[in-house]
Formats: structure tokens, C-alpha cells, sequence
């Protein structure tokens, strides 16, 4: 893990999975990274201060997977070995569907930052349907697994996808089509994201990222993580596990 070996302890055994007020729901995220010669972005907003779910941070674009996400239309699904770690874990008593979680982690994208990542063909999501395409999971490398602890006002199992931001269909640097939920989006240097006020999680998924891709040339493909870190909570005691 590198740089997040401090912050989190591997191998950790979880006692029995405790009830908390608050369900668990099913969340995406999408990490744009945006690289050029010696330089490395990604794309993040601040969420509003209002909001129950971490206000005033700074996130990746992302939220609850929809019950309609079963049912979209992609051009293409999301790929091995990817779509079958998504499956594997699954929480006591529900069924992981990878198609759902990777269609809504594009439809997150595109709502929140009016970046859309499709090839040409028929979908009703505003944004896709103007532009002429189908989201598009192919471009999605499952990076990280975090369920929010207990006692929080809201806990989801959110599955973090890394993109490269050459696969998107739109102008990177055009927000006009996003709506409200995040404000200050912009590409924020990846060394110097960390600097910004972020939930812990998303600070070990920098980190995560940062070792990923070092001294990976920008114009290489995203290599493919050995192992998806799992950072669960469903208990007082977290359980750092690796999904291969």
C-alpha cells in the first residue's frame, strides 16, 4: 500500500457484524485521472455544506447506485478481471450486481460533472441522449472498496473505479452540464490533492492511486491493480481485506 500502510492496519479480523440505524446502500465513484507530460490530475468537486453526507469535502464524483441502473443500457459492460471482483464479498443477505454498480458510477459522472465516458448509440440519461451515445464500462478499472463505519447519518459500500481521462467523449474541461450537487470542480493535481479538506477514505484512495501509477508513463495504458484493497466497516472494529 505504500503511503497508506500507516493509516490502515491489513489483516484484521472483524468480530460479528453489528446493527446499526442506518442501512447500508450501494454507491459508485468514478476517479477521472487526467495525465500529461510529468504531471498527474484528477477530478474532484466540493460537496455542499448542507449536505448530511460529508459537507463542505472534497470527493470524486460519485453516489447510490438506483434501482434502475439494473436496467440500463451500456455499449459495452465492464470487463474481467473487474466485473468478477465486484461480485466477490457480497454483504450477508443481498446480491452484488456489477452491471449496476458500473452504470451508475457513469451516470454519476455524467450528472455531477457533465463528463460522459460512451460510444455512439441510444440512451435516455440527459447528457447521452443529446450527445448520441451509450455509457460505456469498458474504460472502468475497479480500484477500491470502502463501507462506511457505524454511526454515520448514511453508510454506503462504495466501489471506487479509476478512468483515464482520454476516454472521455466530452471537453474535460467543460462543466456546464453539471449539475449543483458538487461545486468547485476542477483538476486537481494528484500531488497536490491530499493538501485538500477530504474525508479519510478518499485520502488512502490518493494513496492507493499515487503507488498504482508510479513512474508510469503518461502515455501508458492504467496498468490493473493485483489485488482491490477492502476497507470494511461493518463492525466498531475495521477489517482491512485485499480482493484478488
Amino acid at each position: 500500500m505504500g503511503a497508506a500502510d500507516a493509516r490502515i492496519r491489513r489483516g484484521t479480523k472483524a468480530p460479528g457484524i453489528v446493527t446499526d440505524p442506518a442501512p447500508i446502500r450501494d454507491a459508485a465513484t468514478i476517479i477521472l485521472l487526467r495525465r500529461q507530460a510529468g504531471a498527474a490530475s484528477v477530478l474532484m468537486g466540493m460537496r455542499g455544506a448542507a449536505a448530511v453526507f460529508m459537507p463542505s469535502k472534497y470527493v470524486f464524483p460519485g453516489g447510490a447506485v438506483d434501482a434502475a441502473d439494473a436496467a440500463a443500457t451500456l455499449a459495452a459492460p465492464l470487463s474481467d478481471p473487474h466485473r468478477s471482483r465486484l461480485a466477490r464479498e457480497p454483504r450477508p443477505g443481498t446480491a452484488t450486481d456489477p452491471h449496476a454498480i458500473a452504470a451508475a458510477a457513469l451516470r454519476e459522472l455524467a450528472e455531477e460533472t457533465g463528463q460522459l465516458i460512451g460510444r455512439p448509440g441510444r440512451c435516455d440519461w440527459p447528457g447521452f441522449a443529446e450527445a448520441g451515445l451509450a455509457p460505456d464500462a469498458v474504460p472502468l478499472t475497479y480500484l477500491f472498496r470502502a463501507i462506511t463505519p457505524p454511526g454515520r447519518p448514511r453508510r454506503f459500500d462504495a466501489r471506487f473505479f479509476l478512468a483515464d481521462a482520454a476516454c472521455l467523449a466530452t471537453d474535460p474541461d467543460d462543466f456546464s452540464r453539471a449539475c449543483d450537487e458538487l461545486s468547485h470542480l476542477h483538476w486537481v493535481p494528484l500531488a497536490q490533492a491530499r493538501a485538500l479538506d477530504l474525508p479519510f477514505i478518499t485520502e488512502v484512495v490518493l494513496a492507493e492511486l499515487a503507488d498504482l501509477i508510479a513512474d508510469l508513463p503518461h502515455d501508458a495504458p492504467l496498468p490493473v491493480p493485483d489485488t482491490v484493497p477492502f476497507f470494511d466497516n461493518r463492525s466498531p472494529a475495521p477489517r482491512f481485506a485485499q480482493i484478488a
